[in-house]
């Protein structure tokens, strides 16, 4: 996975669980999953604009 094995992963986590300490890891989690769902949205609204802007030149 991009490189990256099970030690290093779980190097990632101690450090995140020693800087941000176990109760705030449900909070970035859900920030982050949102920040996700929102990219994943505009990215897809902007796919269907140039849809739509080719479909009218198209027509035109």
């Amino acid at each position: 996975m991009f490189g990256i094995g099970m030690w290093e992963l779980g190097f990632i986590l101690i450090i995140v669980l020693i800087i941000f300490g176990a109760g705030k890891l449900p909070e970035i989690g859900t920030g982050m999953g949102k920040a996700i769902r929102n990219f994943k949205g505009a990215t897809s609204d902007s796919e269907k604009k140039e849809h739509e802007k080719i479909d009218d030149k198209s027509n035109a």
